[in-house]
């Protein structure tokens, strides 16, 4: 019944909001006419980053990275596609687009919260390379097994929310969500413009046509007191916390605050005190013309969450439905080290994660904070390798460890595994991350793509797609083809 009674609401929602504007790519019309482009969407800022580069083995042997759960900068590159430009070299972090997509790797035995993979194969862009590919899965919870919830939504109703692809989008995904809740769960509503206001106290999920009526009335006018915000949703989430349960923010907005607090700064301090008391935040980005990539990617991480950009409902059906449980973090924390055998590898690089790169010693420090992987979730990173002359088959190469926590300031745990170089047909999940990551380069005009061509990617990609259950795979080959011709242009 209360299906039902949602998915009417949401079809509701759709059908009679009167917020209108002419595409997704809304910073790049003028006169009504798009613009195609390679350069950033006007007002739109990402944070500027050089590719990770080679290291000699023989100098630094050990490479230590936090891991990335976010699939942002995969979601916004794909709006801009879709809209016949290409994104901006900055907005293209390749981690995130290989973690956008799950991975069907194997659970984690009984009684550990984490299991970790590895592989070695060839690199289809240099002949002489080799490819490592990392594989990290959190422990599977079914629906009804998931902690009890306390969420609060912390939602920009600024003038410049006033868009169906922008307040719209996170109303259709804010009802979305109570759809999938279980009935004890706990859900309050903070809206800020000029001023802060809690238009929805804390309400069990069971009541859940009095929250999707407070949903529903939501409207946009005026400026964004976001700081002050903040402060209201952690003291919101800290009075009706539940122990052992899953304390959220969840965020919604599309782009910078622009009164109060306001700098990057001051709300990482916010941001930072309170994921030290257990609460999460979630953050969910709309829209173009005033986006801070940046600001959003640096609060989120540091207030122990995920970062999304949702450009259509169906991300939020990915978010809110398919990928769900990725709200209920399993391991926090979360780092990756890796030693080289300098025998075997002569020199090696990090593909991607080049904001989460750590020192060494910083991998046994368990206060140094790090990310956090999702109920189900999986993680996978790259590492393209020059093998010695002494390379040789059936020996190791690496060692790959992993530390991780079960709860937020506790001691971690330590996950080992030898990586060894493999005989006979590499995986399909080496395939599909090697695809993307071409991909990612050839966005980026990547100093390290080599042979690197969309036709690559895309034959990749496609003999690497018989795990698809939702079709974000096939969607993807149909991306890299348009980004093809708009490259060619």
């Amino acid at each position: 019944m209360k299906k039902t009674f949602i998915f009417l609401f949401i079809t509701l929602l759709c059908a009679s909001c009167s917020m209108t504007e002419p595409s997704n790519f809304d910073g790049a019309y003028e006169n009504g006419i798009f613009n195609e482009t390679s350069t950033p969407i006007s007002g739109d800022r990402f944070e500027e980053y050089q590719d990770n580069p080679f290291i000699e083995t023989s100098e630094n042997p050990v490479s230590t990275f936090s891991i990335d759960a976010d699939g942002a900068s995969y979601a916004y590159a794909r709006m801009c596609v879709k809209n016949g430009g290409l994104p901006s070299p900055n907005a293209v972090r390749i981690e995130e687009f290989i973690n956008y997509f799950n991975f069907n790797y194997p659970e984690p035995q009984e009684g550990e919260a984490l299991a970790i993979n590895a592989e070695v194969g060839d690199c289809p862009w240099n002949d002489a390379h080799k490819l490592i590919r990392l594989g990290l899965k959190g422990k599977s919870i079914a629906k009804e097994d998931l902690p009890k919830a306390n969420y609060v939504f912390l939602i920009d109703v600024s003038g410049s929310m006033d868009m169906q692809n922008k307040l719209g989008l996170i109303k259709e995904g804010m009802i979305m969500l109570v759809g999938e809740l279980n009935p004890n769960d706990r859900i309050s509503i903070i809206t800020y413009s000029g001023t802060v206001e809690r238009v929805l106290e804390s309400t069990k999920v069971a009541q859940s046509e009095q929250i999707i009526s407070a949903i529903m009335q939501l409207d946009a006018s005026g400026g964004t007191a976001g700081g002050a915000a903040l402060e209201m949703a952690y003291a919101e989430a800290l009075e009706h916390f539940i122990e052992d349960g899953n304390n959220r923010i969840i965020l919604g907005t599309d782009g910078d605050f622009n009164l109060g607090v306001t700098s990057t700064d001051e709300l990482l301090e916010i941001v930072s005190e309170q994921a030290d008391k257990g609460i999460y935040l979630t953050a969910c980005g709309v829209g173009t013309g005033n986006w801070n990539d940046e600001m959003m990617e640096k609060i989120s991480n540091r207030g122990n969450g995920t970062y999304y950009y949702i450009d259509s409902s169906d991300e939020l059906v990915k978010i809110f439905i398919h990928d769900r449980s990725y709200l209920q973090a399993v391991a926090n924390d979360t780092k990756c080290q890796i030693s080289f055998d300098s025998t075997m590898v002569k020199r090696y690089r990090l593909i991607g994660y080049e904001n989460r790169v750590m020192s060494n010693e910083d991998f046994e420090d368990d206060k140094k904070d790090a990310g956090e992987i999702g109920a189900g979730q999986s993680i996978t990173a790259l590492y393209e390798i020059e093998p010695t002359e002494q390379w040789q088959t059936n020996a190791t190469c690496a060692t790959f460890e992993c530390r991780y926590k079960t709860k937020l300031n506790t001691n971690s745990c330590n996950l080992s595994l030898p990586i060894n170089q493999w005989v006979g047909q590499q995986s399909e999940d080496l395939n599909f991350c090697a695809g993307i990551a071409a991909y990612g380069m050839l966005l980026r005009g990547s100093e390290y793509m080599g042979t690197s061509s969309y036709k690559m990617a895309t034959n990749l990609i496609k003999d690497a797609s018989t795990y698809d259950p939702h079709g974000y795979r096939k969607e993807l080959v149909e991306l890299i083809q348009k980004a093809e011709k708009i490259s060619n242009k």
